[in-house]
């Protein structure tokens, strides 16, 4: 696939990753000092994650734990910034533990600079965490 040439064109193809459970190849579209924020993370939960790196931990594991199946309802959004968008989107799969449906809604603020994410501020919703089974962070926290 040619390199996204948008941010939107960007986040659509790190949403196809994640459903193919690409996560090294998802991981290699941040910037290596990119930052990605969760403002409504509960307590416990890392609220901001600083490069590429810690983007990476905290990904890791990720498809050990959620088996996400679509992306529907996604809408993305330009704003007076050539290279951010706003992002809302659905997220559904299930918990690979305990085979529970998964349904997360998310609000993402995401900038991109020379084809890498910048900054991503995810508004996701903390009480989808609650689910036995969801935690993929573990004691990693």
């Amino acid at each position: 696939m040619p390199a996204p040439t948008s941010p939107a064109d960007l986040f659509r193809h790190s949403l196809r990753l994640l459903l193919d459970k690409d996560i090294p190849t998802w991981v290699a579209l941040w910037a290596e000092d990119g930052v990605m924020e969760f403002p409504f993370a509960p307590d416990g939960w890392p609220r901001r994650l600083e490069g590429q790196e810690a983007v990476a931990a905290y990904m890791r594991h990720y498809p050990d734990h959620i088996d996400l199946h679509d992306f529907p309802e996604l809408r993305i959004h330009q704003t007076t910034d050539p290279q951010t968008v706003v992002v809302e989107m659905r997220g559904v799969g299930r918990l690979v533990e305990s085979d529970a449906p998964f349904d997360m809604t998310y609000i993402a603020v995401v900038t991109v600079r020379d084809g890498h994410f910048t900054s991503y501020r995810d508004y996701w919703n903390p009480l989808a965490v609650q689910e036995p089974g969801a935690d993929f962070l573990g004691s990693s926290r």
